[in-house]
C-alpha cells in the first residue's frame, strides 16, 4: 500500500488565525460577502437594505400582494385584539396595554424584520413570566402605577438585551435553550397559565398570587364558596366552543378562519349577553371601562434607579431571552415552509428595537407569536405588510371601539387564554424525545416539573443547568472507541458496533471523538492507559503477540490546547516505558501545528509517527514488525 506523507499546515500569522476564529465565531454567515466587487453607490443601497429589509422588498410591492396581506392582516387582527386584552391581564397589567402592544411594535417590525410570516404582539409565556416576577416585590392592585412603571422598564431592558445580542452577534447564547428544554418549559408554563385562569373561569375573587400547582389548587378548593355557577356555565360553553373551533382549524388548515375568528366572536357574543341580561349584577365580572385613544408616551415612566432596579433588569433579561427564542424559532419555522431565509441577528435587532420603542409608547414585551403567525401563514400573508394592516385595525379599535369592550366578561378572556396555550403542550414531540434520547427527556421533564411545582423562572433555570451539565459531561468525558479492521478492506470501525470488525495483533487502535483540552486530558490519559492494561491482560490470557503500537485516530479532534499537547508528551513517555510506540493518524491542521511546536524532541515530526489513515499506518508498521523477525530467522 502506498503511504501518503502527512504535510505540515501552511504557516499563518497570529493575526490571520485570530481573524479566522473571530469570523467563524461572530460572522459565520459572512454578511459582508454581498458587498464584494460592488461599486460604491450599490454598496450604500445594499447597506440600507441590510439595515432596513423593507427597502429590499418594498419597491417591488404590488396590489396583488396587498390583497393577500390585507386579508391575512384583518384575520390576525381578529385574533390579536382579544388575545392582547387577555395577555395583558395575564401579566397583571391594564387590558388596554395589551392593545397598545399590538399597535406600535408590529409597525417597527415591518421596517426592520426579515420574516414575511411573523405576526407580532404580546405572548402568553412572556406575559406570565413578567407578571409573576414583578408581583414578587410589587402588588399590581395596591400599587398599579409602580407596577406599570416596572413593566415598561423591564420591557426596555428586555429589548436592550435582544438588540445587543444581535448587534454583537451573540445569538448562539440562546442556543442554550435546547429543544427539549423549551418543550418541557412551554408545556409546564401552559399548564400554569391554564390553572391561573381558574380564577376567571370559576369567578373566584380571592386567589393566590403564587404560581405553583399546589398553591393554585389549594386556593381553588379553599374558596369554593366564591364559585359562581353563572360564571362557570358561561366559561364552560365558550371554552368548549373555542376548543372545537381550534380543533377544526388544526385538522383542516383551509378552515383557519374558523379558529382565527372564534376569539373575537366569543368576545362579541359574551359582551352582548352580559349587556342584555345585566349579568355583571349576577356574579359575572367584566373588564370595565377602557381608556380611548392611541398609545400615550411612557418614556417618563421608565425607572433606572431605586430599589427595584435589580428586579426589572432580571425580569427584562429572562423575558427578553424567552421571547427572543420564541420569535426566532417561529420565524425560522415558517421561513423553512416557504423556502426563504431569516437572518437570526437581524431578527434579534428588530425584536429588540421593537421592544425599546415599545417601552416608550406604553407597550410591554412583545415578540412573534406562534398561534398568530400560523394564522397569518394560513391566511396567505405575502409580506410583513400584514402586520401593518393588523396595526391599523387595532388603531381603529383604540380610537373608536373601546366602549364596546366595557361589558366583556373576564371569564371569556380566561377561556381565550386557555385555548391559546393548549397548543404549547406538544405530546408527540415529548414522545419523540423519549425514543431518541433519554437524557434529553430527563432535561425536558425537569423543566416541566420545575415550572409546575416550583416556579417558571426556577424551572427554566434547572433545565438550562442540566443541559449545561450534559455539555460539560461530553467535554470532560469524551468518547473513545476501539477500532478493528473490516475484513477484505483497509476500513477500520468500532469493534462494539461492527461484529465483523477484527483486531490486528500487536496493535491497539483507538479513536478519540472530541477536542482535547484541560478539562479532559486527565480522563483521556487514564482511559487510554486502561485500554492498554485491558489489552495486555487479554493478550496474556489468550497468549497472543505483545502490544507494539497504540494508534490514535484523530479525525474528530477539532482543537487542542497546551494541556492537550502536554498530555501527548506524557502519554508517549508512559508508553516508552512499556515498550510501546504512539502513532497519530490524521491530526487536523491546527492540532498538528500545536503538537509540532510543542515537540522539542521531534517525535511528532518523524514519518513513522504520523499517518493519513489507519490502514496506511497498520500496513506500514506491520512491515517493521515482520522485518526484524525475518532477519532473526
Amino acid at each position: 500500500m502506498e503511504v501518503h506523507r502527512v504535510v505540515p499546515p501552511r504557516h499563518k500569522s497570529t493575526i490571520e488565525k485570530l481573524k479566522t476564529r473571530l469570523k467563524e465565531t461572530f460572522f459565520p454567515d459572512d454578511p459582508l460577502r454581498q458587498f464584494k466587487g460592488q461599486p460604491l453607490g450599490k454598496k450604500w443601497i445594499l447597506a440600507a437594505q441590510y439595515i432596513f429589509p423593507i427597502l429590499e422588498w418594498g419597491p417591488n410591492y404590488s396590489f396583488k400582494l396587498f390583497k393577500s396581506d390585507i386579508i391575512s392582516g384583518l384575520t390576525i387582527a381578529s385574533l390579536a385584539i382579544p388575545q392582547g386584552i387577555s395577555y395583558a391581564k395575564l401579566a397583571n397589567l391594564p387590558p388596554i396595554v395589551g392593545l397598545y402592544s399590538s399597535f406600535v411594535p408590529p409597525l417597527v417590525y415591518t421596517v426592520l424584520g426579515s420574516s414575511r410570516d411573523l405576526a407580532v404582539g404580546p405572548v402568553s409565556i412572556a406575559s406570565l413570566i413578567m407578571g409573576s416576577m414583578l408581583r414578587q416585590e410589587v402588588s399590581p392592585t395596591q400599587n398599579p402605577v409602580l407596577f406599570l412603571q416596572l413593566a415598561f422598564t423591564a420591557t426596555f431592558f428586555g429589548g436592550l438585551v435582544q438588540a445587543s445580542l444581535g448587534l454583537l452577534r451573540l445569538g448562539f447564547i440562546i442556543d442554550f435553550l435546547s429543544k427539549a428544554t423549551l418543550i418541557g418549559f412551554m408545556a409546564g408554563a401552559a399548564i400554569i397559565v391554564s390553572l391561573q385562569q381558574l380564577k376567571s373561569l370559576l369567578g373566584i375573587t380571592h386567589f393566590t398570587n403564587q404560581m405553583g400547582l399546589i398553591p393554585v389548587m389549594s386556593s381553588v378548593f379553599h374558596n369554593t364558596k366564591e364559585w359562581s355557577w353563572q360564571t362557570i356555565l358561561m366559561g364552560f360553553c365558550f371554552l368548549v366552543f373555542l376548543l372545537l373551533t381550534r380543533h377544526v382549524g388544526t385538522k383542516r388548515p383551509k378552515l383557519f378562519w374558523v379558529s382565527a375568528g372564534a376569539p373575537l366572536v366569543s368576545v362579541i357574543l359574551s359582551t352582548l349577553l352580559v349587556f342584555a341580561f345585566k349579568a355583571q349584577h349576577h356574579g359575572i365580572s367584566v373588564i370595565g371601562k377602557l381608556q380611548e385613544g392611541l398609545n400615550p408616551p411612557s418614556w417618563n415612566m421608565l425607572k433606572f434607579h431605586g430599589s427595584h432596579l435589580g428586579l426589572v433588569m432580571k425580569t427584562g433579561l429572562i423575558t427578553g431571552i424567552i421571547s427572543l427564542t420564541e420569535g426566532i424559532a417561529v420565524g425560522r419555522t415558517f421561513a423553512a415552509l416557504k423556502n426563504y431565509q431569516v437572518d437570526g441577528n437581524k431578527e434579534m435587532i428588530a425584536i429588540g428595537v421593537m421592544n425599546i420603542v415599545g417601552s416608550s409608547t406604553s407597550c410591554y414585551i412583545t415578540t412573534g407569536a406562534f398561534s398568530r403567525s400560523a394564522v397569518n401563514h394560513n391566511a396567505g400573508a405575502k409580506t410583513a405588510v400584514s402586520n401593518v394592516v393588523m396595526s391599523v385595525t387595532v388603531m381603529v379599535t383604540l380610537l373608536f371601539l373601546m366602549p364596546l369592550f366595557q361589558y366583556t366578561p373576564n371569564v371569556v378572556l380566561g377561556a381565550i387564554i386557555v385555548t391559546a396555550v393548549v397548543g404549547l403542550i406538544d405530546v408527540p414531540a415529548a414522545h419523540q424525545i423519549w425514543k431518541i434520547d433519554k437524557f434529553d427527556f430527563l432535561v425536558m421533564l425537569c423543566a416541566f416539573l420545575g415550572v409546575i411545582f416550583i416556579s417558571v423562572q426556577e424551572g427554566l433555570a434547572i433545565a438550562v443547568g442540566i443541559s449545561i451539565f450534559k455539555i460539560l459531561l461530553q467535554i470532560t468525558r469524551p468518547k473513545t472507541v476501539m477500532l478493528g479492521n473490516m475484513p477484505g478492506s483497509d476500513i477500520y470501525r468500532d469493534l462494539h458496533h461492527y461484529n465483523e470488525a477484527m483486531r490486528i495483533p500487536g496493535f491497539l487502535i483507538l479513536s478519540i471523538e472530541a477536542p482535547i483540552n484541560f478539562a479532559n486530558t486527565t480522563y483521556l490519559n487514564e482511559r487510554i492507559l486502561r485500554w492498554i492494561e485491558e489489552y495486555e491482560a487479554e493478550e496474556n490470557l489468550n497468549k497472543q503477540s505483545s502490544l507494539r503500537f497504540v494508534i490514535l485516530e484523530m479525525s474528530a479532534v477539532s482543537a487542542i490546547d497546551t494541556s492537550g499537547t502536554s498530555f501527548f508528551k506524557d502519554l508517549r513517555k508512559a508508553m516508552e516505558k512499556k515498550g510501546v510506540e504512539l502513532v497519530l493518524v490524521n491530526p487536523l491542521a491546527e492540532v498538528l501545528e500545536k503538537l509540532q511546536r510543542s515537540d522539542d524532541s521531534g517525535d511528532f515530526k518523524r514519518p513513522d509517527s504520523l499517518y493519513l489513515t489507519v490502514g496506511e499506518a497498520v500496513a506500514s508498521l506491520s512491515s517493521t514488525i515482520k522485518a526484524p523477525s525475518a532477519n532473526y530467522v
